[in-house]
């Protein structure tokens, strides 16, 4: 990981705080609020990037008078007494991180809540006299639709109402050795005792010209594989390469053959190209393959939530075993794990005694 404003002359003067940030979800699964949600999330000029007035009309003219109904029963089958999995479990692990450390921590929101948003998060830390804050968000891998939109919404805010916070960002962490060994025992941990056939690393898509508008240099991605061995600048913005690597780096840890394991992308939207092969895709083909029993990860999320829980683990189970499969294991995400909390603790307290995010 890279150094960011490490050096400050107020260093021993200041007084720091953590700000984690995922990324949201509707109040309840009332199609009402699951619209709001969505409203929210996909006039993100970040998640959908065309012009503004062709954006509001493909979402409010017809996206959100089709997909919250279809939204609010996907979030029906997986919502908890508590509430949303991916809040519930988010504040899990800022409590366990915040026990662990000596400084306040705050939990925010990228879409969909007003009381657990980014300025709330801001606003606590800088009600308990915070001056220093590490932004985190929660995101293993760089993409404009999800770690860049959290970075820029939260510059925002600090820049319009709180111009006295220093705002560090702690970067993409998808091939830190910490964060890849704790990826290679959750995986250990819960396939023990299931004999598969494949293993299926299925990420979150994007449109492929997300690849293009993140590269630095304008010319590298070609979005065919070659230019991921290629060493680049553009590799530090680049999503598919950079989940690739978490694939590799993976791989390599539990010393995976070739051919027993694969990358995946799921969640694509409207009909332009995004990255492929496609899960959905993927799991209808693997029984014609030969592949009957299949282990699936979702490695670009730290948290389970409607992707995963719904998505892959009941429709992707679905899908696959109505092709021809007899075995389907979903992978959770390392959510509140105690091994991820202490790593994150580690990466904290790094920046915390030298101010570098490390």
């Amino acid at each position: 990981m890279f150094a960011v404003n490490c050096l400050k002359s107020h260093i021993n003067l200041s007084k720091k705080g953590v700000l984690l940030v995922n990324l949201g979800s509707p109040k309840s699964t009332s199609t009402k609020d699951v619209r709001r949600y969505l409203d929210e999330f996909l006039m993100d000029e970040r998640v959908i990037d065309i012009p503004y007035w062709k954006r509001f009309l493909l979402i409010k003219g017809i996206i959100l008078n089709i997909r919250p109904k279809k939204s609010a029963e996907a979030y029906k089958k997986i919502w908890q007494k508590e509430g949303s999995p991916l809040v519930v479990i988010s504040e899990k692990f800022k409590r366990k991180l915040e026990a662990k450390l000596e400084i306040q921590v705050a939990l925010g929101m990228r879409y969909g809540s007003i009381n657990m948003s980014i300025r709330k998060g801001m606003q606590d830390l800088f009600d308990q006299g915070v001056d220093d804050v590490l932004l985190i968000p929660l995101y293993p891998h760089y993409a404009m639709s999800s770690f860049e939109t959290v970075v820029e919404k939260a510059k925002d805010i600090k820049l319009k109402y709180f111009p006295g916070i220093n705002l560090d960002v702690m970067p993409t962490f998808y091939n830190q050795k910490d964060y890849i060994k704790i990826m290679a025992n959750n995986l250990i941990d819960h396939l023990e005792g299931f004999d598969y056939d494949h293993l299926l690393f299925s990420y979150h898509g994007i449109p492929e010209r997300h690849i293009l508008k993140s590269d630095p240099t304008k010319n590298h991605c070609k979005i065919d594989g070659t230019c991921c061995d290629i060493q680049s600048i553009a590799h530090e913005t680049c999503y598919r390469h950079q989940c690739f690597e978490t694939t590799e780096e993976i791989v390599k840890l539990l010393e995976l053959k070739e051919g027993t394991y694969s990358n995946s992308f799921q969640s694509r939207l409207l009909k332009d190209p995004w990255l492929k092969p496609y899960t959905d895709f993927e799991l209808k083909k693997f029984p014609k393959k030969g592949i009957k029993k299949l282990a699936v990860i979702a490695p670009s999320f730290v948290t389970d939530c409607l992707e995963t829980l719904e998505e892959l683990r009941i429709r992707g189970k679905e899908d696959f075993l109505n092709a021809g499969g007899t075995q389907f294991k979903y992978i959770p995400c390392i959510n509140d794990n105690d091994d991820w909390v202490d790593v994150m603790c580690k990466w904290v307290k790094n920046w915390e005694n030298v101010g570098i995010v490390n």
